[in-house]
């Protein structure tokens, strides 16, 4: 919801559709008490709008005004931190909440049980889901390898529905290295398929892009011919922004692309020394690329480098104001 929803919202509620006119800086307390002493009983029954109601609304706009940019939560994924999560689940996941990560997005520990996520198969997606709450941060996105979907995916859909994802995605379709259009032609059908199953669960099944997604087929990019062939309604993307090094430049695919995407992957690049480094301590015009990933359809992101470069860029992505 937006903070002129809210507004708007609060206004009707108010005698003569007054504003209250709240700032972004002032606690929701404060905001909250000088609403309700604008307001009668018999307006606010009027209104329709019980208490309760018209607290949860306001609380969710000031939450919105203090999370930027574009009011998305900071996420993170767990990735980096895979070795931590094998030796002390809780200890690393309240580590990264501590950091200021709000979402976390995992990794599925039957893809992954090598990687550090497969300790995480002893507990149901419902019990994983109530001890992540627990430690302070949400999860709706994980990563699943593209094998065990195709030897299970309702196996896999089952544990995301329990879990309470929104998203499965797959770093890779896992192609040849050098494919021909007929290679990336099958992938595509064989992942619209796994889409149309995900989207009858609920689920937005994604696409991220490393290794087969940065190959060519005739000079030809396969990420962008994998967007002509993937059904828009059935699987969306989530962009890499490290890819910059290949020279795939986020913004400009957000914006010749628009709607294709949900997520992206954040990571600070520094030009000069082509390395990765913290988000605002880089190279890179983070207000250009979060201002295109609006219109790319961005709903969510995840910081992805080492522990102390996606801690240190939590400060910066506070205050980015898009």
């Amino acid at each position: 919801m937006t903070k002129d929803l809210v507004f708007a919202a609060i206004a009707t509620a108010l005698p003569g559709g007054a504003s209250p006119a709240p700032t972004a800086t002032m606690p929701a307390s404060k905001n909250e008490e000088t609403l309700m002493s604008e307001l009668s009983r018999r307006a606010f029954i009027k209104s329709g709008v019980t208490t309760a109601a018209a607290t949860t609304l306001f609380s969710a706009g000031a939450f919105e005004l203090r999370a930027n940019p574009l009011g998305l939560p900071i996420g993170c994924q767990t990735w980096p931190v895979r070795d931590g999560i094998a030796k002390d689940f809780p200890g690393s996941i309240k580590q990264l909440a501590a950091a200021g990560f709000q979402n976390i997005e995992l990794c599925s520990p039957v893809g992954y049980d090598d990687s550090g996520f497969g300790g995480l198969a002893k507990y149901k997606g419902s019990e994983l889901r109530t001890m992540l709450n627990d430690w302070g941060v949400s999860c709706f996105s994980s990563h699943f390898g593209i094998d065990e979907l195709r030897k299970d995916q309702a196996s896999r859909i089952a544990w995301a529905q329990d879990l309470g994802l929104k998203q499965m995605i797959v770093p890779s379709l896992d192609g040849p290295k050098n494919p021909t259009l007929d290679d990336v032609k099958r992938a595509a059908d064989e992942y619209n398929k796994m889409g149309e199953n995900a989207a009858k669960a609920g689920i937005q099944q994604g696409l991220h892009n490393e290794g087969f997604e940065l190959s060519h087929v005739n000079g030809k990019r396969t990420y962008d011919l994998l967007i002509e062939l993937l059904d828009p309604k059935l699987v969306k993307f989530q962009f890499q922004i490290s890819t910059i090094s290949d020279g795939y430049d986020a913004a400009e695919y957000f914006m010749k692309y628009p709607g294709r995407f949900f997520s992206m992957h954040v990571q600070g690049w520094s030009a000069p020394t082509k390395k990765i480094v913290a988000v605002g301590q880089d190279t890179l015009d983070w207000k250009k690329i979060f201002t295109a990933a609006k219109t790319g359809g961005v709903e969510n992101y995840f910081v992805e480098m080492n522990f102390d470069l996606m801690k240190a860029s939590v400060p910066y992505l506070r205050n980015l104001q898009v």
